[in-house]
């Protein structure tokens, strides 16, 4: 705040730029992006001041001192040479500092202006061997530079605060910070999505940047680049080294032998790239993995990191400030790889990473004719034209940009050496032509590795323009902003090549990413997966309870080569979310092929569930083929078409009509609706009713707004379950006469196996297979059709007859509350119960609940077993229901929870009787 709270906007040049910034995108743009700047370079300096990269403190006093050291000392009449030369050029700020010290030139705040001073030389200092992010100042009394920098108040106190000595030994901090100084203009994007605001183009950076746990980086890295390497030399120590010496590995070796990989002579030839690379967290844990492949091959550690930086890193971004951070970050790790002054030799070199902050390339109406006349029009294909034009909106799309052609290095060589210098308009657009195809070239499909942790945004949340173009690029990921990367990032790698992402889990299992995962399972091998499933809220007090997946694939198709898969919940984490032991070998620890993964239909990545259960799926008749699973309305306004019934005059209700004609002829106006509800099996949660007065006609005038689905199903007996779930699958039986919506989907199997299918939806069993076609908490329709029914001639005759008594139980218990429309007595008034006192009534009818919630639990164990005993499966399921899970109003462990001792069950009970 403080750095955005300033007197007067600026911008980093002269004030004539300033006024045209400000004409260009507005006065708070400006003073947003030099904020951006001082926060980079305060950071900066802190980071270098700390490890002594700078050879007096530029914004960090010296031990003992309260001022920045670069200031005491010019009080002290010393100036350091490097950063103010004694030249000609640097007299005029040396005269200025003295004389403001010294009193000479009236001030309100000497040293504050001379500190500026100090400042501005430094960063001018730092421009020749970083000028990605020290750019050139000419006149500091143009930048909106913070305001009263030597108070404790100040941003750099705060900035000293935050990167102590210690957080400063690992360059990871400035990411942090960065995401910690972003997360208020975060803040604000969300509340406007809430508020049915899109995201522009200025604010995706503030919306998606997201830094990587330390251990997710190192997973992914040394699960792809490792990989690669261990491949290629066998026996590299690289990784046994850091287990001999204690220290955490996170990678996972192959199941079996590979043969057939990308061969690498040396590791000047790797090429890894990240995306989407925000601050640089995934390049700067490569450099280090990269640092110890090099010291392995014997290389010169004065040359290593030089090469790593030339060769080996690139990153890709549009948000330009993380991009500074990530080549500063990259350029620290390559600081810390000397000694001593030989840190001084290398910032000398002026090496600069491989990282591309992507910017909007326009080229005005005949601009590119003009040119092309100029420099040879038969160097310019219509492809290559086309890719010219493909950067008009890079802030918007980013590296999901595909280029009509990606193979420009040549074109560039050839257009780098033309000589433009003499003509003016010429000369800008050929800067515009070589930043296009620069750009075209960091997106082509050449690395061996590509890692990223690509940004999240919801179709919901895209701009219109941003929205619609995914829609035309990326017709099997456009679901969201991360799926479309993971494409993405499959297509810019190189055959055989390795991705590495983490990502949302909902990829996994989603019908919506179906074509996605089709994709990924046709032309890569998952490797390695760390799957950290979400628990649903109130999950962890430590606030850590992830949803996301980090996987490594390769570019190659193999059906039968298996990947090494594993899950870890927030429970098996420490505070930190580190796990507690890598691999997490837990129950669902395994390992599956792309042609175990494809034998559940929609091929969710189960990769925990059994062969046994595969085969079922892969040779077993479907649900849908016996009994249809629909969807049914989405009314678009629940106000005005659902009413609860007891909201509605018995005269208006319309129960138990067999059929839509029937329906119409009766005149009536509301009529059963199943919606949903709360988790309750067998029979229950006929609570609403819908307006189907004239078969529905005001619903249908309300459309396209209202949708309707399968009025054909309307009326008919059916089994309805809970579209959305906290935790359990709960299925119940409707009698003819309900409309159904999409909360309360619904499947109609024949009259004469409903409660058979019911039975086999209530059981054990098809929880089992739900949470492998999709562990989300969302039943949606096609994972309910796609479960495996066996012969039924396999499940036991008693099957149906076990059912109905449970339904008739459930129906009993529902009945007995004025919840129900059937309702008709209170339990306690009722003949069967009396006795001549109240305690004694009741204690008969508690001794009734009693014995039917414990028939309950018998009913439901023995209906679980003939379905475990049908399919086979008596080796993976037992067929125990707990109390909790007998889900009658009558039973006090589901209708209060467990987290109550059985006296207070019974008082909560006894309570709501009376």
């Amino acid at each position: 705040d403080r750095t955005r709270k300033q007197r007067q906007p600026g911008a980093p040049r002269c004030s004539q730029e300033t006024a045209q910034a400000i004409k260009e995108i507005g006065e708070d743009e400006v003073i947003e992006q030099v904020a951006y700047i001082w926060f980079n370079r305060f950071c900066a300096l802190r980071f270098m001041d700390v490890n002594r990269y700078t050879r007096i403190g530029v914004v960090s006093p010296a031990e003992g001192q309260f001022q920045p050291e670069i200031l005491a000392e010019a009080k002290m009449g010393h100036i350091d040479d490097e950063m103010v030369p004694d030249s000609s050029s640097s007299q005029k700020t040396r005269q200025q500092i003295f004389a403001l010290l010294d009193g000479k030139v009236p001030s309100r705040d000497p040293q504050g202006e001379a500190y500026r001073l100090l400042v501005v030389a430094a960063c001018n200092f730092w421009n020749k061997a970083m000028p990605f992010l020290f750019q050139r100042i000419d006149d500091y009394t143009e930048l909106l530079m913070p305001d009263d920098l030597l108070s404790g108040n100040s941003i750099l106190a705060y900035t000293r605060e935050a990167m102590t000595p210690d957080a400063c030994e690992d360059v990871e901090v400035i990411g942090w910070l960065y995401q910690f100084y972003i997360s208020e203009k975060k803040d604000e994007v969300f509340d406007g999505l809430k508020k049915n605001k899109k995201i522009t183009p200025e604010n995706i950076p503030a919306a998606t940047q997201l830094f990587t746990p330390h251990w997710i980086v190192r997973y992914l890295v040394e699960n792809s680049l490792g990989r690669l390497w261990l491949l290629n030399r066998p026996h590299s120590r690289i990784f046994k080294s850091m287990k001999e010496r204690g220290e955490d590995c996170y990678y996972i070796e192959p199941s079996q032998p590979e043969t057939d990989f990308i061969k690498i002579s040396t590791p000047e030839e790797i090429k890894i790239c990240d995306p989407a690379c925000g601050s640089g967290h995934m390049l700067t844990y490569a450099f280090d993995l990269l640092y110890a492949i090099y010291e392995e091959e014997g290389y010169e550690s004065a040359e290593i990191p030089e090469k790593i930086l030339t060769n080996n890193l690139f990153g890709i971004e549009i948000d330009e400030r993380a991009g500074e951070l990530a080549a500063f970050a990259l350029t620290m790790k390559a600081a810390q790889s000397f000694k001593g002054s030989k840190q001084r030799r290398f910032f000398n070199k002026g090496v600069k990473p491989n990282i591309c902050v992507l910017e909007n390339v326009h080229f005005d109406e005949g601009e590119l004719k003009e040119y092309m006349d100029f420099v040879g029009r038969d160097l310019f294909t219509a492809p290559l034209q086309t890719t010219l034009r493909q950067f008009e909106e890079a802030d918007n799309f980013g590296s999901l940009i595909r280029p009509d052609v990606t193979d420009v290095d040549g074109m560039l060589r050839i257009l780098e050496s033309k000589n433009v210098s003499g003509q003016l308009f010429i000369s800008m657009t050929h800067q515009k032509v070589l930043q296009a195809l620069r750009q075209a070239d960091y997106l082509s499909p050449k690395y061996h590795v590509v890692i990223a942790n690509p940004p999240y945004m919801g179709h919901r949340g895209m701009n219109g323009r941003l929205g619609t173009w995914m829609k035309e690029k990326y017709p099997n990921s456009n679901t969201d902003t991360f799926s479309a990367f993971i494409e993405r990032g499959l297509e810019i790698v190189s055959e055989k090549g390795y991705t590495a992402m983490v990502t949302m889990e909902s990829w996994m299992f989603l019908s919506s990413f179906a074509a996605l995962r089709e994709s990924i399972l046709t032309h890569t091998i998952i490797n390695t997966m760390v799957h950290m499933p979400y628990l649903g809220k109130g999950g962890t007090s430590m606030g850590i309870n992830f949803g996301t997946t980090a996987f490594v694939t390769t570019k190659q198709r193999a059906f039968d080569i298996p990947g090494t898969f594993c899950c870890l919940r927030y429970y098996e984490t420490d505070q930190d979310g580190i796990p507690l032991t890598f691999p997490p070998r837990n129950e669902r620890y395994s390992t599956a092929s792309t042609a175990d993964l494809r034998k559940i239909p929609g091929s969710p990545i189960a990769y925990w569930v059994s062969d046994r259960i595969r085969d079922l799926f892969a040779l077993s008749q479907s649900l849908d083929s016996f009994a249809p699973c629909r969807q049914g309305v989405a009314t678009a306004d629940n106000d005005r078409f659902l009413r609860l019934w007891p909201e509605v005059s018995s005269s208006k209700m319309g129960l138990r009509f067999a059929d839509r004609s029937e329906a119409k002829q009766s005149g009536l106006k509301w009529f059963p609706y199943n919606k949903g509800g709360d988790f309750r099996r067998w029979y229950g949660n006929n609570d609403y009713l819908v307006n189907w007065e004239n078969d529905g006609q005001e619903l249908f005038e309300n459309r396209p707004k209202s949708v309707i689905r399968n009025p054909e199903f309307f009326f008919r007996p059916s089994l309805t379950w809970t579209f959305v779930s906290s935790a359990y699958f709960g299925v119940r039986y409707s009698p003819e006469g309900a409309i159904f919506d999409v909360g309360g989907s619904s499947c109609f199997p024949p009259q004469t196996s409903i409660y058979t299918i019911l039975g086999f939806l209530a059981s054990k069993l098809s929880v089992a297979m739900l949470a492998a076609t999709n562990p989300t908490l969302n039943f949606q329709v096609g994972n309910i059709a796609s479960l495996p029914l066996t012969s039924r001639e396999k499940i036991n005759s008693n099957s149906s007859a076990v059912v109905s008594h449970v339904v008739s139980l459930s129906k009993a218990d529902w009945d007995s509350y004025e919840i129900s429309w059937d309702f008709t007595c209170l339990p306690l008034l009722n003949t069967d119960y009396r006795h001549p006192t109240l305690k004694a009534t009741y204690q008969k009818l508690r001794d009734h609940w009693r014995e039917m919630t414990l028939e309950m639990q018998r009913l439901e164990e023995e209906n679980n077993l003939i379905f475990i005993d049908a399919y086979g499966l008596q080796d993976e399921l037992k067929p125990e229901v707990p109390l909790k899970e007998i889900t009658l109003t009558c039973n006090p462990h589901y209708r209060y929870g467990n987290d109550n001792s059985e006296d207070e069950l019974e008082a909560l009970l006894l309570a709501d009787t009376m």
